[in-house]
């Protein structure tokens, strides 16, 4: 069988080869104009209301790390990619996958860790399934979380609404999700311990909403981080994006552990921070409202969405070069939510 017949580690990286295989095999088998928009959840009208819809499956290892745990990461992951559409989550569901002889005492931390992190997200988890199968046929555990949200405002937030002109923000550090989970896995220990950014983003989207209605993209940065995110928007929205290599924030240890292991920050998974596209008369305003909620204090511009260079990004470097920052090719780092 050759490499191109079968299914790689590559494939479920978030990166090119995870968008070849959507866009070569799932489309075409599925092939409707929901699912071709290609967003983390899609956006359809239910009588008067619009709704958001996302589905994501959780096989992160291990599964309890610096800052989180397979549970939290499962509710926070979905509630994030359904209040990147501009819509409230509203309800979950949970799906859990366990092997034989998995520890009830791990099982019973990780269902207290979910309902925290529902219960500070303002979600429900309202219906559910659960699975055994036998040792060795599945890693201790995996979940799959479905969500469903309402959009109240007007706003059309999506990838492909990326304008020329628009700012392009952050809402705090990159790679910190990547390296907590890494350095659990291998055993690693730094001066500074890293954690994960897991966490809701709702009440986040929510603030920034209300602050303006000239938000036009958000994504949050997961699979392949930042730049293959950017990457993605980029094509989807036929744009370039120009960003500036000292304007992303990175913590000291999150370069360090990089630097040491041959990473590159910068297509590390986040699991709490977001990317927002916002026109430039009102991004200070979002700016100061994103500062002022505790999972935005760190949010910064890092470049502006350009005319040129269609469906690429780019980044003007320290040294004063520019570096063409394509998508992630092959899988830095697998099972990393």
């Amino acid at each position: 069988m050759k490499k191109e017949d079968a299914i790689s580690l590559d494939h479920g990286s978030g990166g090119r080869a995870s968008h070849e295989l959507i866009t070569r095999v799932f489309l075409p088998g599925f092939d409707n104009a929901l699912l071709d928009s290609l967003e983390d959840s899609t956006v359809f009208e239910v009588g008067d209301h619009r709704m958001a819809f996302s589905t994501d499956s959780y096989t992160v290892d291990p599964i309890f790390f610096p800052g989180g745990d397979i549970g939290c990461l499962a509710v926070h992951g979905t509630v994030n990619d359904i209040a990147m559409r501009g819509a409230e989550p509203l309800y979950l569901s949970v799906g859990f996958i366990i092997e034989e002889g998995f520890p009830m005492a791990d099982l019973e931390r990780i269902l207290k860790s979910m309902k925290e992190a529902a219960d500070t997200a303002g979600v429900q988890i309202i219906t559910g399934d659960t699975k055994v199968v036998n040792r060795g046929s599945v890693d201790k555990i995996f979940i799959n979380t479905s969500g469903i949200g309402i959009i109240k405002s007007k706003s059309d937030i999506a990838g492909k609404n990326a304008r020329v002109g628009d700012s392009v923000l952050v809402s705090g550090t990159m790679g910190d999700h990547g390296v907590a989970v890494l350095s659990m896995r291998e055993g690693l220990s730094f001066k500074a311990p890293i954690q994960s950014d897991s966490a809701p983003l709702n009440g986040l989207v929510a603030d920034m909403m209300a602050a303006s209605d000239m938000i036009h993209a958000m994504r949050d940065p997961t699979r392949g981080g930042l730049v293959t995110t950017l990457n993605e928007i980029a094509l989807q929205s036929d744009v370039g994006i120009e960003l500036v290599e000292d304007q992303i924030p990175l913590r000291e240890g999150v370069e360090g552990a990089c630097e040491l292991l041959g990473l590159d920050p910068l297509y590390l998974a986040n699991e709490g921070k977001l990317i927002a596209f916002v026109d430039p008369a009102d991004v200070q305003k979002v700016l100061e409202t994103m500062k002022k909620n505790p999972y935005g204090r760190e949010s910064v511009v890092i470049g502006t969405v350009v005319a040129e260079n269609q469906g690429k990004v780019f980044m003007k470097t320290g040294i004063g070069g520019t570096r063409i920052l394509d998508m992630l090719t092959g899988e830095q780092l697998p099972r990393i939510c």
